[in-house]
């Protein structure tokens, strides 16, 4: 028959602490009206407690520091900071102490201590002090796992281990969303906007320290959160830069691409990453997290084969009589192209000029303008629609309308005014 070993008793004792920043002191304000039974005496309570703030008794929130009595919520973002001190309790001295501290998470263990080395010694009442940081940066369960070794004074070795095991939960919620639209008549290739929405999901304030849009190489970036007054960049969101629990804020971006890249229709025309977002915010008493969110992807926009875009055309025009406008016909395919051009009226819209004429072959990635005549028979807003290219190397047709707007006014009117 076996006998169970009794446990056996360490000499060191270790005890783990998270640092956090301390949290406001709040109590439960009790009072009551003077012809109530208790008379006074709440009231004169409430005023005695050196927790209150003097002269505003009832109010919740209290003038004095606590510290936390346990890990608290840690957030996607945060630096995990913890205190772990290693006690000699007994009344020898201990040799070759080894601390060591992992923090497991769902994908990865990774070792937080700040040194391998071992302790040569360590007298009664004596402890070994270390500090260690750790920015979150995954959701879920994570597990500090430490793990203490050290032999007695009769060479025997031993060691233990302790868990603590703590959620991290996630701070933000971020959608986001693009837009592509043509940028101004003089531009090559499409802006592309991003709004993005952030909302905070947590149960306290946040003031947002930062939030900007790191673009990939080949864009340039803009931000329009910001008005002009009285000569002055000032915040859409106003001075106060809060963000209460719950709430959400919508942030836009305009990107550009870069020149050399924008003269270059089919390099731009297959690049769907964006950037990222870089989110600074700070809780409580100042405690700072900070997020990137991973390359933001869109829709490469479809320009297909060959992209017609609009460089000139008035505002407005005179009923029936002649105007002109100038288009741009870019190559965006890997081939070259013979195109011909064809206009085709319209019940409000007609063209000028000779259709079916020849522009000509067009290498990949170049471009060619073209000034074009038509006149309007009706008034009002009216769309420029009725071109057609066909490439006659592969008998392919590409037909263009809603090309742009006019307004068309009459003549009389127009001198009127």
């Amino acid at each position: 028959m076996d006998v169970a070993q009794p446990k056996q008793e360490h000499l060191l004792a270790l005890k783990v602490m998270r640092l956090t920043k301390p949290t406001l002191f709040t109590n439960i304000p009790v009072t009551c009206e003077e012809r109530d039974l208790p008379g006074n005496l709440f009231n004169q309570l409430m005023k005695d407690d050196p927790s209150t703030v003097k002269g505003a008794e009832a109010l919740m929130l209290g003038e004095m520091l606590t510290l936390p009595q346990n890990f608290g919520n840690i957030f996607l973002g945060e630096t995990f900071s913890s205190y772990i001190s290693v006690h000699n309790d007994s009344n020898q001295v201990v040799k070759d102490i080894l601390v060591k501290a992992d923090l497991q998470t769902s994908s990865q263990r990774l070792n937080l201590s700040a040194s391998s080395a071992a302790v040569a010694e360590l007298k009664p009442d004596c402890c070994i002090d270390d500090v260690i940081h750790h920015e979150v940066k995954e959701i879920g369960t994570h597990i500090l796992v430490c793990a203490v070794s050290y032999t007695t004074q009769t060479g025997e070795k031993m060691y233990f281990r302790k868990f603590f095991k703590f959620q991290v939960l996630k701070p933000l919620d971020v959608k986001t969303k693009f837009y592509n639209a043509e940028s101004d008549l003089s531009s090559v290739t499409d802006e592309v906007f991003l709004e993005a929405q952030i909302q905070n999901i947590t149960t306290s304030p946040m003031f947002m320290e930062k939030v900007s849009l790191e673009p990939s190489i080949m864009y340039n970036v803009a931000e329009l959160n910001t008005v002009e007054t009285a000569g002055e960049s000032e915040s859409t969101f106003g001075s106060r830069t809060y963000l209460q629990p719950m709430d959400t804020r919508q942030y836009l971006y305009c990107l550009k691409p870069k020149q050399e890249f924008a003269e270059k229709a089919g390099v731009i025309k297959g690049v769907t990453v964006i950037g990222k977002l870089d989110i600074v915010w700070k809780t409580n008493l100042g405690e700072r997290g900070r997020l990137q969110t991973s390359q933001l992807q869109r829709m490469a926009p479809g320009y297909g084969d060959v992209r017609l875009s609009l460089e000139t055309i008035p505002d407005t025009v005179n009923l029936e009589e002649p105007f002109d406008i100038t288009c741009k016909i870019t190559n965006c395919s890997e081939r070259t192209m013979d195109l011909v051009l064809e206009m085709c009226n319209t019940n409000s819209i007609h063209w000028c000029g000779v259709s079916g004429r020849q522009l000509g072959k067009l290498h990949p990635s170049s471009s060619l303008h073209l000034a074009l005549t038509l006149l309007s028979s009706v008034q009002g807003l009216q769309s420029v629609s009725g071109l057609r290219l066909t490439d006659t190397f592969l008998k392919r047709t590409y037909e263009y309308d809603d090309i742009a707007q006019v307004c068309v006014v009459s003549s009389k009117v127009k001198q009127e005014s």
